[in-house]
Order: C-alpha cells, then structure tokens, then sequence
C-alpha cells in the first residue's frame, strides 16, 4: 500500500491493486481495513512512528557536533530505507496535508520544538553560531527527503540508472559540510 500511495497518490492508487500486491482479495484487504481511508491513515501512521524512531532527539547537554553527525546519518539512513515512506509524506504535504496535518503539528511538532532548544542552548553556550535554527532543520530535512524524492532526476543528470551509496554518502558528507560552516563548527566527517 506505501508503495503504490507513494507512486500514484491517495486518489489514484486502487484497492485491487494494493490488495493484489499484498496477496488478498478486494473483500479481504477490507475486511482488515474497512475502507482506503482507513488504509491510508493505517500507512500514513507507520512511516510516522517509524521515522519518529529514527528522528534523533538532540540533548542540551551532549556533544553538538557528535549528535549533529548522527542526525543528519538517520535521516539518510531512513530515506533511503524507505523511500516509498518519503515519496508519500512528500505527495501528502504538496496535496496540503488533508490526511496527516493534525499529525504532524502533534507528533513531529514536539521534536522539532525540542531540537531547536537544544540548539538554542548550544548558541548560548557559544557552542554553535546562532542561525534560524527552525529553519535549519527544515533545511536538513529538505536534503535528505530530496535525494530520496528527487533520486531518480538526480541518477539522470549524472547519466546513472540510479543513486549509489557513493552518491548518498557525497551528499551527507557535503551537508555536513555546510551545516558545520553554517554553525561554525568542526563536524566529524
């Protein structure tokens, strides 16, 4: 079902398909999931919790460049574990988030709060240098998700079948990059 919401949107995507893929019948797809809404919510659910899993909460008293490094490696790790998880949260968000809005400001909405404060404590250490730091972790985010969302157009211009290992660990070492200049820190490579 992740995978043919991702590719063909909640509107397109139809329940004899996801029920053939799956191994069951329309009536019996229903029967576990009562209609393609519930279904829908049922996988929207999933990839949240799961990337709520793999979302690092940032701690006021670690080490930022350490923690920095690890969260921008989850976040590729995920995205490239579960693309289809990516593309939907993505067709989502474009739609306006008629499925998942609620969702969002309650679940990630917290993490994203408590990650700024520990950037914001790390500026006042004079740890980090102080940005937006809202807007930097919209920016991370925005880096990974695209080098999922956008791997086939990125395969294409580099004259690839499809991204690499070598090209998703390029990409994270270039973000890194750019968040320790950003932050005037030294993150370990």
């Amino acid at each position: 079902a992740e995978r043919h919401f991702a590719l063909l949107g909640y509107e397109g995507a139809p329940l004899e398909l996801i029920a053939q893929d799956a191994g069951f019948s329309r009536h019996n797809l229903l029967y576990y999931y009562p209609s393609k809404e519930v279904l829908y919510q049922t996988v929207l659910d999933s990839i949240f919790s799961d990337w709520l899993n793999h979302m690092t909460e940032l701690s006021q008293e670690g080490e930022p460049a350490v923690q920095i490094r690890r969260y921008i490696r989850e976040k590729f790790v995920f995205a490239q574990a579960r693309p289809f998880a990516s593309q939907l949260f993505t067709k989502e968000m474009i739609a306006g988030a008629p499925f998942a809005g609620a969702a969002v400001r309650e679940r990630f909405g917290p993490l994203l709060a408590s990650n700024v404060a520990a950037f914001e404590h790390w500026a006042q250490q004079g740890l980090i240098a102080q940005v937006n730091f809202t807007h930097l972790m919209f920016t991370i985010w925005a880096v990974t998700q695209g080098y999922v969302d956008q791997r086939t157009q990125f395969a294409l211009l580099q004259d690839k079948e499809e991204l690499g290992q070598a090209d998703y660990a390029q990409a994270e070492a270039l973000l890194v990059r750019m968040v320790s200049a950003t932050l005037k820190i030294d993150l370990p490579e």
